[in-house]
Formats: structure tokens, C-alpha cells, sequence
């Protein structure tokens, strides 16, 4: 595992679109995995249940991961499989946006999370047993405000294509408001460099789970006459709750649990 993190950090691609040429340092999810997700022999195989629980929500209340699932984790997550089953959602994603017929009055937004859904954590988590340890605010917000999180390649790509339809873009994070401004400098580095709105968690919320939270400010959002037309996160609690938009999209993510 020492030497796919070593591997994993030190490793540049360049990635093209069409004839742009995009070079990503630290681009993520380079590495086959050696077993788990890569079909090889697991020892204690129900790691593989456990995540499918999870994506399914049917596994909740989790606070880490069990710590027998720490290598079948760091492998998928490091692995062509998180890839792949990424690309899958944004794929579908982008042929139901491309079936639409859209006003054309800026009024039609698609909501996006942040964090595992259009910039990765992976290098934090990566260093911290891929969820196997308990969460440390203060060294996961010390990550954040590097501000150096890497985008994830499928939400970036959709990300562009939703813009050339003329779909407007909305952030709308658990990350709080003091983060802003390096949330915001991050994402433009990361590629993400327009949106209509970038909506973080502002102290009123402190003990709301993200489900309030997040359903009320897109009840906002569609009280200002915005029409929500596709919802995108990595965890459950960014697709539930009320006005949800018109279709929602869950992005692989068995990493953390957020209620």
C-alpha cells in the first residue's frame, strides 16, 4: 500500500479532451488495483458487500471503516474500478441532460457537491487509512485550505458539457462559509472556472444534519425560480430530503458517512 500512495502522489498525466491538452499533477485514481475491486483473492470477502451496502444505503450510521476493509478500500479507491463506476454515473447524467429541451432563460441549474463529487480528497484520505480513522476536523480542514484537492476527471467533464448546453452550475457544500474563499481559488484551479452559485454552510446550520441543510437552501434556490434539473453527490444525504430536482445522480463514495 506504501508504494501505490507513493506512486499515486508522484504521478502526472496529462488527460486529453477532444484537441485540448489538460496536465493535472497529482491526477487521481491512476493505479490497477492488486486485488478487491481488480477481481483477485480478498481475504474476509464481505468488504465487497459492505461497500455495495453503502451505495445502496442500506448501510448507515457508519462512522469509519471497518478496519478489515482498509486495503480493499485504499484498492478500489487507487484502482480502475472507482474510475469506471464514476464514469458510468456521469455518463448517464449527461444523456439524460442532453434529452432535455431547456428554456434558455439562465433559469435551469444542475446542483453539484464538492467534496468526492467535483474535487477529490483522496490524497487526505489516502493518509489516513481511507476512512479507516475516525474523522480529525482539524486535519481534514488543514487539507482544505491547501486547497490543492485535484478534480474528479468524470464530474469535470460532465461539468463542461452541462456548460455547453447551457446549464447553469451550482456548488452547494457542507464546507463552511469561513472556507469560501479557498474553495472557491480551488476549484478554479482545479478546472471548475464559472458557476451561478457557490452555496456553503452557514453557522445557522450548526447541528442540522446535511439533509436540512441542503434541502433548504435548494428550496431557496427553487423560490428564487431556479429549476433544479439534476442533483449530483456522493452521499446520500446531498440526494434526499425535499426538492431534490428532477433527477439525482450518486457518485461512489465508501469512504465516510454523512447523516
Amino acid at each position: 500500500m506504501a508504494l501505490l500512495l507513493f506512486l499515486f502522489l508522484a504521478t502526472t498525466v496529462t488527460i486529453s479532451q477532444g484537441s485540448d491538452q489538460v496536465t493535472i499533477p497529482h491526477q487521481i485514481h491512476l493505479l490497477r488495483p492488486q486485488s478487491g475491486a481488480g477481481g483477485g483473492h480478498v481475504p474476509g470477502l464481505s468488504c465487497l458487500s459492505w461497500r455495495l451496502g453503502v451505495e445502496t444505503n442500506n448501510v448507515v450510521g457508519w462512522t469509519t471503516v471497518p478496519e478489515e476493509c482498509e486495503a480493499y478500500v485504499g484498492h478500489y479507491m487507487l484502482g480502475h474500478q472507482y474510475r469506471k463506476d464514476s464514469r458510468v454515473v456521469a455518463n448517464q447524467a449527461l444523456i439524460y441532460a442532453q434529452s432535455l429541451s431547456l428554456a434558455r432563460d439562465g433559469k435551469d441549474v444542475w446542483v453539484f457537491d464538492i467534496d468526492e463529487t467535483t474535487l477529490s480528497n483522496l490524497p487526505y484520505y489516502a493518509r489516513h487509512g481511507f476512512g479507516v480513522n475516525p474523522y480529525n476536523a482539524t486535519l481534514f480542514n488543514k487539507w482544505v485550505m491547501e486547497g490543492e484537492a485535484p478534480p474528479l476527471p468524470e464530474s469535470l467533464k460532465l461539468y463542461k458539457k452541462l456548460l455547453s448546453l447551457g446549464t447553469k452550475v451550482v456548488f452547494l457544500t457542507g464546507r463552511p462559509e469561513d472556507q469560501r474563499t479557498v474553495t472557491a481559488n480551488n476549484l478554479r484551479k482545479a478546472g471548475y472556472h464559472t458557476w451561478e452559485k457557490l452555496i456553503l454552510k452557514a453557522s445557522s446550520y450548526t447541528g442540522k444534519t446535511a439533509v436540512v441543510y441542503k434541502s433548504s437552501e435548494r428550496k431557496k434556490l427553487e423560490k428564487s425560480g431556479y429549476r433544479i434539473i439534476g442533483n449530483m453527490g456522493d452521499q446520500w444525504s446531498d440526494l434526499l430530503g425535499t426538492n431534490v430536482g428532477n433527477r439525482t445522480f450518486k457518485l461512489p463514495d465508501p469512504m465516510y458517512y454523512i447523516s
